[in-house]
């Protein structure tokens, strides 16, 4: 996957500067996630379906259900 362009910057990610989150690109092919402190790292990198289910893990944890 090449170096999305289109990051998006949390909701939750706080006041000040913002730098407290996660942001995320999407392409036709996958899902990439990157810290906002450390943008210049390489990003996670999903394919789209296995995005939700990433995102439904972190929600509760605790479930495994």
């Amino acid at each position: 996957m090449s170096t999305p362009d289109n990051w998006r910057k949390s909701s939750y990610s706080g006041g000040g500067d913002g730098n407290n989150c996660v942001e995320i690109a999407t392409s036709t092919t996958h899902v990439a996630v990157r810290d906002s402190k450390a943008p210049a790292r390489a990003p996670l990198t999903f394919p789209p379906e296995a995005f939700a289910p990433f995102l439904d893990a972190l929600k509760d944890p605790l479930d495994r259900s």
